[in-house]
């Protein structure tokens, strides 16, 4: 069961930053972190289509970074308030990690370091 919940997990986080890694879609995603928006408005700062702003917020509600309301002819799109929790606990076990190693390598030098002889001139 935990290998699942690992797997599905893995999976969650390749949408994640799949849809991250486009420079559009982080700009969509920061401009949310401001409040709803329309698909309009949303795409207002870029020099491409409507239906093209459609496709990325497709990809970012579907990575579960966006939710999109309709209200009548009005359509919104909101940021997910927990959607970038597990990309942020993953790069925090990242960082921990790779702070561990660096850590002991720091020792391992030192301690090398330490261990070999002081040359001189004679």
């Amino acid at each position: 069961m935990l290998s699942v919940a690992i797997e599905r997990s893995a999976e969650d986080l390749d949408l994640l930053f799949g849809a991250l890694a486009d420079s559009t879609r982080r700009a969509i995603v920061e401009r949310l972190g401001a409040g709803e928006a329309t698909v309009t408005e949303l795409a207002a700062p870029f020099p491409i289509s409507l239906p093209a702003i459609s496709r990325h917020l497709k990809v970012l509600e579907h990575a579960k970074l966006i939710t999109r309301s309709q209200h009548g002819r009005w359509r919104g799109a909101r940021l997910s308030p927990t959607s970038l929790a597990p990309a942020a606990t993953w790069l925090a076990q990242q960082e921990q990690l790779w702070t561990e190693r660096l850590d002991r390598l720091d020792d391992h030098l030192a301690q090398r370091t330490a261990a070999e002889p002081k040359r001189g001139r004679p």
